[in-house]
């Protein structure tokens, strides 16, 4: 949608021990990244170490930016660009910060923040997903075409963003969030800590019998592929189990939203471990007390990485049809359908590019 705009915006990706600071221009990275400690828990140092960071990018840069775009942790109120409450990894922003007024006094140009599971999706539906489907359909002969998007991030938490006709969701409270849904078998649980690193570690521990907090889901994807000692049964039990309890999730926000999913985060490499159950739950069924069984969906879901699936995807069940009292014909398409994909541009990147396109459409908006 921005490939061509010639405006830059500067980006950050801000983590709990470091910020990495950049600037994008026509969907491209125009800097090296500025890696900088974030100091998360001074508030005086880490709003120094931004300002150093932001200047320093803009340094480099051969004009002056259109605007400041990233995503920092919630709870916020985005829109305000105000942080605060329980943050973890920015303990020092508990008691409120304003940092998008901060920010533009500090620089004298639009700023705006939003939640990172928001600007993933929003990415991933103007320059990754959504444009990357409708292109295969469009070169597969398919008159479909999708419009909403549904973005989840797999890493430490399970996050969310939804993307309708090129506008995101965020909600009247910022508040756009899927953590807090109920975990599939554990209703006093929430699906978080289902889906989550810390759920795959969990999970190998208590099927693998072991009691060993260093191994990650890298370390516990090389076991279920042999290519690491351990209980490779037990890995992809623990992957699989992670897939079910985010299909069940998923499936629950499809049937409101009716849009493609799109998964990004460092897990989806295990993506073959977990997408059967995943889908498994998706593709399931739900039943009436009068004995009715019905799809838990009712599109038909298609894994969007599978060539079969997606051939069968794009063909759909097409077919022609008359128009009453004429001899016209017109297609006719039935399947309600919707796929499931893994992030081929990469959660990070998708991220900085949907910064960079919400800050642009905001200032054009603004501009009407």
């Amino acid at each position: 949608m921005y490939e061509k705009d010639r405006r830059i915006v500067i980006t950050l990706d801000a983590g709990g021990t470091n910020f990495v600071f950049g600037a994008v221009q026509g969907d491209r990275f125009v800097v090296e990244p500025i890696t900088l400690p974030s100091n998360s828990d001074r508030l005086d140092r880490c709003l120094e170490t931004m300002v150093e960071g932001f200047r320093t990018v803009i340094g480099r840069l051969p004009e002056q930016p259109a605007a400041i775009s990233f995503a920092f942790p919630g709870p916020a109120d985005y829109p305000r660009g105000i942080i605060g409450g329980y943050l973890p990894n920015f303990p020092s922003f508990r008691d409120g910060v304003a940092l998008k007024d901060f920010l533009e006094e500090r620089f004298g140009i639009p700023t705006f923040i939003n939640n990172d599971g928001d600007l993933y999706a929003y990415g991933e539906a103007l320059a990754g997903a959504l444009p990357e489907i409708n292109a295969r359909l469009e070169a597969a002969g398919s008159a479909k075409r999708f419009r909403n998007l549904i973005g989840y991030t797999w890493g430490t938490g399970f996050g969310v963003g939804i993307v309708s006709d090129n506008r995101l969701h965020i909600g009247d409270n910022s508040c756009v969030e899927t953590f807090c849904l109920r975990h599939k078998d554990l209703p006093d649980i929430n699906v978080e800590e289902g889906v989550s690193i810390r759920a795959v570690k969990r999970l190998y521990a208590e099927y693998a019998g072991v009691d060993d907090d260093t191994l990650d889901p890298k370390a516990i994807f090389e076991i279920a592929e042999g290519e690491r000692p351990g209980d490779a049964d037990a890995a992809r039990r623990a992957f699989a189990r992670f897939g079910e309890v985010a299909g069940d999730a998923m499936a629950t926000a499809v049937t409101l939203i009716d849009g493609l999913i799109v998964i990004g985060g460092g897990i989806t490499a295990a993506r073959k471990y977990i997408l059967p159950s995943l889908l498994a739950e998706m593709r399931g069924s739900l039943h009436t007390f009068s004995g009715e069984t019905l799809p838990r969906v009712q599109m038909k879901v298609y894994d969007l990485d599978d060539a079969t699936q997606f051939a069968a995807f794009a063909q759909g069940d097409s077919r022609r049809i008359k128009v009453y009292g004429s001899d016209r014909e017109i297609v006719y398409d039935p399947q309600k359908r919707i796929g499931v994909m893994t992030s081929h541009i990469g959660a990070s990147r998708a991220i900085s590019l949907g910064a960079y396109a919400f800050a642009l459409n905001s200032i054009d908006r603004d501009a009407r």
